[in-house]
This record gives C-alpha cells, sequence and structure tokens, in this order.
C-alpha cells in the first residue's frame, strides 16, 4: 500500500491498451475551439493506453488537444487527461520520459486532471495491490485497488446515477477496472455501483473514473472536466 507521496506495494490493472505511436495522431496540437468561445488546451498523456480515444472525444467538444510525453509539452496546457492502459507502465515510462516529477508538481500546483482507470490509479494517493516499485502521483484522498473485478473476461457494462452530470444514467465500460476502496475527507464520490462500491471521485481540480466514458460515447464527464479546466484558468 503507499501513502500520500505516493509509494506503492505488491501484485495489473487494464484498460484498452494502444502502442505508444497511435497512427492518425502525431506529438503535438490537434486545433480547435471550446464550446465557452476561448481557446482551450488540453493535453492527454500519450505515453501508454487509449490516448487517442480521449484526444478525439476532446477534439469535439472544441479543446486544442496536446499529446504530452515531454516535460516541455506538458508545461503548454491548461488541463490534462489520463488515460486508461496500464499504471505500473505509465509510472514506469513517465520517469524514462523525464515527466513523473513535472506530473506531480503539476498536479500539486493545482492542474486540472481527469484520470481514467489506469488514471485513476495514478492520481490516487493510496494504492492497494500495486507492482513492488510502483508509485502514483497522488492528489485525489482516495484509496483504490487494481483489477478490483478480475481479469479482461470478467469486464461489463452497466448504468450509473451521477447527479453532478445530470438525471440521464451515464453508461459506464468496466475493463480490468479499479475501485476506489475508500474516500479520504478532502474528496467526495460522484458515482456508485449498486454495492456501494465507489468508482467516480472529484477532489477540486481532480476528476477520476474507474470506467471508459470516452470508448461508450458518453461525453459528460469530458465536458464537465473542461468546466474546471475552463474555471481554474490555470496557465493564464
Amino acid at each position: 500500500m503507499i501513502g500520500p507521496t505516493g509509494t506503492v506495494v505488491v501484485p495489473s490493472d487494464g484498460s484498452p491498451s494502444m502502442s505508444l505511436s497511435a497512427p492518425g495522431l502525431a506529438t503535438g496540437a490537434v486545433s480547435g475551439r471550446s464550446q465557452a468561445g476561448s481557446d482551450l488546451i488540453v493535453g492527454v498523456l500519450a505515453l501508454q493506453g487509449d490516448f487517442r480515444e480521449h484526444a478525439e472525444v476532446l477534439r469535439s467538444l472544441g479543446a486544442t488537444v496536446v499529446l504530452v510525453r515531454r516535460p516541455e509539452e506538458l508545461a503548454t496546457v491548461s488541463g490534462l487527461v489520463i488515460p486508461g492502459g496500464e499504471s505500473s507502465v505509465m509510472d514506469k515510462l513517465s520517469r524514462i520520459f523525464g515527466l513523473f516529477e513535472p506530473l506531480r508538481a503539476a498536479v500539486r500546483a493545482g492542474l486540472p486532471v481527469y484520470g481514467t482507470c489506469a488514471g485513476l490509479i495514478m492520481l490516487a494517493d493510496t494504492v492497494i495491490d500495486g507492482m513492488v516499485g510502483q508509485q502514483s502521483l497522488g492528489g485525489l484522498d482516495i484509496s483504490v485497488r487494481r483489477n478490483a473485478f478480475g481479469s479482461q473476461n470478467a469486464s461489463f457494462e452497466t448504468d450509473l446515477l451521477v447527479p453532478q452530470l445530470g438525471s440521464a444514467a451515464v453508461h459506464a465500460a468496466f475493463i480490468r477496472a479499479p475501485v476506489v476502496e475508500t474516500v479520504g475527507p478532502r474528496a467526495s464520490a460522484l458515482a456508485t455501483l449498486p454495492d456501494g462500491r465507489c468508482v467516480a471521485v472529484e477532489q477540486g481540480n481532480l476528476l477520476g473514473t474507474s470506467f471508459h466514458p470516452e470508448i461508450t460515447g458518453e461525453h459528460r464527464f469530458h465536458e464537465y472536466f473542461l468546466t474546471k479546466v475552463t474555471t481554474a484558468a490555470f496557465r493564464q
């Protein structure tokens, strides 16, 4: 288990995994305009995982998207999405690319960040059953358990009630997903399963979901995140 500094212990979360160089999206910016009418520059951590899907959703909502693999790219964005994938691999690659400490510093400085699946694990203060030596960025006052629902074959979809997003249910896809085991006093639960397990949280400028709205056509979490980016005005 890890504490608020982000150090982890012991046995893989999951999400749709993609190669580092996804076809059709190169490192850099994909132009667009925010629905609020002003430019929003939002990064997607593109070290591993389904970053391309997140980039497409953000672009469809009018944001300018930067695929972030290096500190100089991180320094240009007003918000960041950490996609699903394999959290232990993201941890290792972030160190190889010199991104881990800049990412951690940006989270602490108030950069709005939305993490899905592995991204939620990366933002958790405490990770249960992590790989030996794995660390998280921290920021969310929660503990998460990796692969809480079992193997890839145990993946499932369900509808969730998320009052902050309106009365219509959110259709959620869980793929080797983590679950939030405890929610600390600084964080708030946004959605739970029928058995009471928490699968979506927020804390200030941080947002996290166990599931993958980017692959089910559900854009309201991304829209909600973009309101955080607009309100925070982090680079202004």
